[in-house]
């Protein structure tokens, strides 16, 4: 039986900053394997590495030692171009603080990404539209950002990510700026399009939200501290809220 190349590998990742006279090791000799349909949490408290880690899985910065394999291609032999096309194919960004065009309307906001493919207008907005669908805000694409809830602009953000088809939803801290209960309920979409077969990485400080996760991988001193299965979760069913 064959087994699957990992989506992706690093080996011996380590990424020094110059502060001042001191050299700081932000990560320190990671090696790490993420599979297709896997969904991680990198966990960690400040300073632990876990922004540089998805600074670097999603090929906004390079390490300065060590290698980085995506879909079996060496990331530090990309041109910038090639790099700017992973970002926009590959990997699909979710940040804590959306991030969205505020003149723009919902459906506008999740077609961004694909206006850089050279994509046809219809083209660009029957997959915007089957995205929005996808995180249940069919209803609400004339809505401008400011006529939405937190929830709400979390979930076009996500379908902004989802509209490009890419390998990997990168999750910054996405739910840093939501109440705990439509924080759970972001959370169970991401539940859902793993068991959809999307590959997610979380990276986030919070153990409730790593939980939600497959398996956490705990950062400290940017070192890979514990590298671990989480216990398999209950469905959520009826604790949806509906407000988001």
């Amino acid at each position: 039986m064959t087994v699957a190349a990992p989506l992706i590998r690093l080996e011996g990742i380590t990424k020094h900053y110059q502060m001042g006279g001191e050299t700081i090791a932000a990560l320190d000799g990671i090696d790490l394997q993420v599979a297709r349909n896997d969904y991680v949490a990198f966990i960690g408290s400040s300073g632990s590495g876990k922004s540089t880690m998805m600074n670097i899985l999603g090929c906004l910065d390079s390490p300065t030692q060590g290698k980085y394999f995506l879909n079996g291609r060496d990331v530090a032999g990309m041109s910038e171009s090639e790099l700017a096309r992973t970002r926009n194919e590959e990997i699909g960004f979710i940040f804590q603080s959306f991030n969205l065009l505020t003149r723009a309307t919902a459906l506008q906001n999740v077609m961004q990404p694909l206006i850089y493919r050279g994509m046809r207008p219809a083209e660009r907005a029957r997959r915007a539209r089957e995205a929005m669908a996808r995180v249940g805000l069919e209803n609400r694409l004339d809505h401008l950002p400011n006529q939405l809830s937190g929830g709400q602009r979390q979930r076009v953000a996500i379908a902004r990510a989802l509209c490009s088809e890419p390998s990997i939803l990168l999750a910054d801290e996405p739910t840093g700026n939501l109440d705990s209960t439509t924080a759970a309920d972001i959370m169970a979409l991401f539940d859902t399009l793993h068991a959809e077969g999307q590959t997610l990485i979380v990276v986030t400080h919070e153990p409730d939200i790593a939980a939600h996760c497959r398996r956490s991988v705990r950062l400290a001193d940017g070192r890979v501290l514990s590298d671990v299965m989480n216990a398999p979760r209950m469905a959520a069913g009826h604790e949806e809220s509906g407000h988001v």
